[in-house]
């Protein structure tokens, strides 16, 4: 199961992937009953920033997960992926019965990773198959549920190789899990994936779309199309909601002053910051961080 780190330089409490003893590093699979006897409703309710992947689906019941301000409610045959890095907080489990899935990123292969975009910051987090993909998701999930389980059966070196296997077919059927109109969601190309992860990488030092395209060896404008293409949004605005984004984790989850939020996201001062988050979320950094807190206190 996860392990709570000390909170990180920026405030956010981090939890860690720790195997259980005996088991593959990498993976645990364990049921949301398995969870309540672990970790406390006090406990999970808290803001955490996990740094590997959760699965999550259910078998009946309900559950309302926050995964970085956005609100999801699952029900069976529905699925949250929570990725590193994302603020989760759990809802109410007492009222739900399903599956939890945790795994570190270097679990899987590299060909793996990359055609289900595990890398992905800005994939959806909540999926809902039709009901033939949920039937495939649910036989994936029972096997490789299974195989955990079956510690001893096999060599462990075998073992391991059939969890990355199963799990791997798992991750590449929820990655392209079928839009609402039934068509295969398409991949973004690669001029959005170099941005993105430019992006991930630059957002606390540089704002602007003319940097990233210089720096990938691109035009605006071409960027503009790609992330347009594959997001659904301007270039720009894909920078600014990655900023704010970032912001509004700190704000909400550390102690840290406008001020040092502001150096940390490389803004010049917090007038300039003040004013970059006014403008994009209607609200003051303080205001913010004050209406967040009383919703959750």
């Amino acid at each position: 199961m996860a392990r709570k780190r000390q909170p990180a330089a920026r405030g956010i409490p981090e939890i860690a992937f720790a195997a259980p003893p005996g088991t593959p590093a990498g993976v645990e699979v364990l049921s949301l009953a398995d969870l309540r006897r672990r970790v406390s409703p006090e406990a999970l309710a808290k803001p955490q920033r996990p740094e590997f992947h959760q699965l999550i689906t259910l078998a009946s019941g309900e559950l309302r997960q926050t995964v970085d301000f956005t609100g999801h409610l699952l029900r069976p045959g529905s699925w949250l992926w929570v990725r590193p890095g994302q603020v989760q907080q759990w809802g109410d489990v007492t009222r739900a019965h399903g599956t939890l899935i945790l795994f570190r990123q270097d679990f899987l292969d590299r060909a793996t990773a990359s055609a289900a975009r595990v890398e992905d910051p800005h994939a959806p987090a909540l999926s809902t198959p039709s009901p033939e993909e949920a039937e495939a998701l649910r036989i994936a999930e029972e096997h490789l549920t299974h195989e955990f389980h079956s510690l001893g059966q096999l060599p462990l070196e075998a073992h391991t190789a059939a969890l990355r296997q199963l799990l791997s077919v798992l991750v590449l059927r929820l990655a392209h899990v079928r839009s609402p109109a039934g068509s295969p969601v398409p991949g973004p190309d690669e001029t959005y994936l170099r941005f993105r992860d430019a992006l991930e990488r630059d957002f606390t030092r540089t704002r602007r779309v003319e940097d990233y395209a210089r720096t990938l060896g691109y035009s605006a404008r071409t960027l503009s199309r790609a992330t347009l293409a594959a997001a659904g949004l301007g270039a720009k605005e894909l920078v600014d909601r990655r900023v704010v984004l970032e912001a509004k984790r700190l704000l909400a989850h550390s102690d840290r002053t406008a001020a040092q939020i502001a150096g940390q996201l490389g803004f010049a001062n917090p007038t300039q910051f003040s004013k970059y988050f006014h403008q994009r979320t209607g609200r003051s950094p303080i205001d913010f961080r004050r209406s967040v807190r009383r919703e959750t206190s």
